[in-house]
């Protein structure tokens, strides 16, 4: 017979944790890791903003839709919702301290990729432009806007600006048997309060036939018979 050792399991409400034990709120702590979605865009006037987003996720595969959200209305989401444009450099080990100046909060039309010295790169098919150092940039253009609202309905000031991808740049040498080399490129990624992690190793598990494509790319399309018996589903 097995044993199990009986766990003390903490439970609260978000708005009433004990500040005494958690002196730090422990949502970001515990959604971790969080890809950073290292967002440069531009304004109609021209000017350029470059943020690090860790609220930042891809959402679909096909067609590839990544967002990145805003808790209040900062340059990030207002260029990209002014021009409806945007790109996404990878931060990696390397570029960690520029990445985190760039956070910092400039007066509008102060270039972030100046403050952190980074050099620029054009986008072929959007406006704004890369970080040049970046191994991995996504373009994309803004599909919308989602403001986000609370149980009670009341806006909440964060807003989640979902993006298709319209262009990759990839560096050739991270393209090992026809994979990216995520090890390689050393992406970081944020976890809870001022910590933050670096991929230095991945492992690989075989799924399910049934479990949907691990590689992404167009899906094949349904048949009709099995599209009609999933709308018999849905319709029971």
């Amino acid at each position: 017979m097995s044993l199990i050792r009986r766990l003390h399991v903490i439970f609260f409400e978000p708005d009433k944790r004990d500040r005494t034990l958690f002196p730090h709120d422990v949502f970001k702590g515990l959604i971790v890791p969080r890809a950073i979605g290292w967002v440069a865009t531009m304004s109609r006037a021209g000017h350029l903003n470059l943020a690090p987003n860790s609220f930042f996720n891809g959402v679909s595969s096909w067609p590839q839709i990544l967002v990145f959200a805003s808790e209040s209305a900062k340059d990030s989401q207002t260029f990209a919702e002014e021009t409806g444009e945007f790109t996404s450099s990878m931060a990696t080990w390397r570029l960690r301290d520029k990445m985190t100046l760039t956070s910092a909060a400039l007066p509008r039309g102060q270039s972030e990729f100046e403050y952190a010295g980074l050099a620029t790169a054009p986008a072929r098919i959007v406006r704004p432009p890369r970080v040049a150092e970046s191994p991995a940039v996504l373009e994309c253009r803004v599909t919308q806007v989602l403001r986000l609202k609370d149980l009670d309905g009341n806006e909440t000031g964060a807003s989640v600006v979902f993006g298709q991808v319209v262009g990759i740049h990839v560096e050739e040498r991270f393209v090992v048997n026809g994979r990216m080399d995520a090890v390689a490129m050393q992406a970081v990624a944020r976890c809870g309060y001022d910590e933050y992690t670096v991929i230095d190793r991945v492992f690989s598990i075989t799924r399910p036939s049934s479990g949907g494509s691990a590689y992404g790319g167009p899906r094949a399309p349904v048949p009709a018979q099995a599209r009609e018996g999933l709308l018999g589903v849905a319709n029971k």
